[in-house]
């Protein structure tokens, strides 16, 4: 399967933008996509992840840039399953326009999420995760000074109960602790890093 690329969102061609229902949007999440943005996010997750893709065969996939975004919103809002990350990007306007996707786009489902986990290697996520954790720290969004090490594991729950209000904190090891998650969500037991300093965005 060749990979996908991020490009620009192509509006409607009956309807304006203007006509279309918008969410106000989430001050954090709109912080946080414009330094992606600005960063050349996009880029770099898809000249990272080009060896783990065909050059030529078949359809295009959907951008990585996508996975990984879906998964920083795993985070953000307590999600500990794909399922739960697809059903609560699906009931979200501001989250939809965080993901990138058209008006006319759907999520995708939870199975592109879990083959786009086993393609990509840990030591891939590892070094996206290491990106954005940079970014952020020199802009202010996330402050951490020391990591302590915990054992925990992954559990598969897509009840709606599980989906947590968005947090307004960020810690370097608790994201980090979470890419780890991502890569291993597979083994049975996984290496966390528990959160360090935080500090409110």
């Amino acid at each position: 399967m060749a990979m996908g690329r991020e490009s620009e969102v192509q509006g409607d061609l009956m309807v304006t933008w203007k006509e279309m229902p918008r969410s106000p949007g989430h001050v954090f999440y709109d912080r946080l996509q414009q330094l992606l943005a600005d960063a050349g996010f996009d880029a770099f997750v898809e000249e990272t992840c080009t060896p783990y893709y065909a050059p030529k065969m078949g359809a295009p996939s959907l951008p990585p840039g996508r996975y990984f975004r879906m998964h920083m919103i795993g985070y953000f809002e307590g999600l500990d399953s794909e399922r739960g990350i697809v059903w609560r990007c699906s009931d979200s306007r501001s989250l939809g326009d965080f993901i990138r996707l058209g008006k006319r786009d759907n999520v995708p489902d939870h199975s592109w999420l879990s083959k786009t986990r086993s393609r990509l290697p840990h030591e891939v996520h590892k070094k996206v995760y290491a990106f954005v954790l940079k970014l952020v720290a020199e802009h202010g969004l996330v402050k951490g000074e020391r990591l302590g090490v915990d054992g925990s594991t992954m559990e598969a729950n897509a009840a709606r109960s599980s989906n947590a209000v968005s947090p307004m904190f960020w810690s370097a090891a608790a994201c980090a602790e979470h890419g780890c998650a991502v890569a291993k969500m597979s083994t049975s037991a996984t290496s966390f890093m528990s959160p360090a300093t935080i500090s409110a965005f």
